[in-house]
């Protein structure tokens, strides 16, 4: 008879991503290859007895539903060997549950993180647009605190970007992009001025660094509460950039695109007090990094849709 064991077989999606994006290489393979060993050995060393694999998970780690010792629900999370648990414990211990889910256990070696287990199948894209963005906004600033005063872990916004830039340097040159040079030029210059003046009298914070509604979920102990931080340390209008993208099919369907565009990167400066140049900026160089990114793995029709949008800021 077959076991929960048994079935802790990867998501498909992580499958598809580390087969399809050269950037993962041979450890990410090897990590994929010995995720199911990973999974048991975890479980064992916690004693967590496995309900199921959550599916779709994502795309760089596979989440485990699984009851501790006593009963209590949890989710067990299997990162890629890139530093990242490491790096997502520090930023949620840290946070200390507000606003953000709370680390139960860490084995960074294995890239383990035990968390509390919140309604993973409901997001903040579950509400209407109006309402998400206002939940997303409150439950965001409320996790733009100061980095902890003894030392921490986390990149610098200008040192993770400065790294992006030389990427999105070398996607430039490639033939598939010579339409969109014009636009990666644009965007290659606005990161150089935005980290070259940082905001006035504005302190760093922590960032959750891959913010976005399917990044906050329903929870028990609080309506919302944000997972999967890929942290950072410098201004919040970083931050806000995928807010300004989401729901980005609907909104290129809709008429007056570039209107609703503008009327985002303006509201949401105003609702959290944030330059809106620099915000959209910052929305046009990610998004612009994004589609070139796609366009690279030869998905020529999410990169055309992310280069559109960038266009329209």
């Amino acid at each position: 008879m077959a076991t929960a064991h048994d079935s802790l077989e990867p998501p498909q999606r992580l499958v598809r991503t580390l087969s399809s994006d050269p950037a993962y290489g041979e450890a990410a393979h090897r990590w994929l290859a010995e995720l199911q060993h990973t999974a048991r050995e975890c479980l064992a060393r916690w004693e967590l007895t496995p309900e199921r694999v959550q599916t779709p998970g994502g795309r760089t780690s596979m989440v485990v539903l699984v009851r501790r010792p006593d009963g209590t629900p949890a989710a067990l999370k299997l990162c890629l060997p890139d530093g990242s648990a490491a790096l997502e414990h520090a930023a949620l211990a840290h946070w200390d549950g507000r606003s953000a889910v709370r680390a139960l256990d860490v084995d960074a070696p294995a890239g383990a993180l035990l968390l509390e287990r919140l309604h993973g199948d409901v997001s903040l894209r579950s509400l209407a647009e109006a309402k998400a963005q206002l939940e997303a906004a409150a439950t965001l600033q409320r996790l733009w605190v100061p980095p902890p005063a003894d030392g921490h872990p986390f990149p610098t916004v200008t040192d993770h970007t400065t790294a992006s830039a030389r990427v999105l340097r070398e996607y430039r040159e490639q033939p598939w992009a010579a339409d969109a040079r014009a636009l990666l030029d644009e965007a290659l210059e606005l990161q150089g001025a935005l980290v070259a003046e940082p905001p006035a009298g504005e302190p760093a914070v922590l960032l959750h660094g891959e913010y976005h509604q399917g990044n906050v979920l329903a929870a028990d102990r609080s309506p919302w509460l944000a997972v999967a931080p890929r942290p950072l340390v410098g201004e919040r209008a970083y931050d806000l950039a995928w807010l300004v993208r989401d729901r980005l099919d609907t909104l290129l369907a809709s008429p007056g695109a570039a209107a609703a565009a503008r009327r985002r990167v303006s509201k949401l400066a105003e609702s959290l007090d944030v330059d809106a140049e620099r915000l959209r900026g910052w929305t046009l160089f990610r998004t612009a990094l994004a589609g070139a990114h796609q366009l690279s793995l030869g998905a020529r029709g999410q990169g055309e849709l992310l280069l559109e949008f960038a266009g329209l800021l």
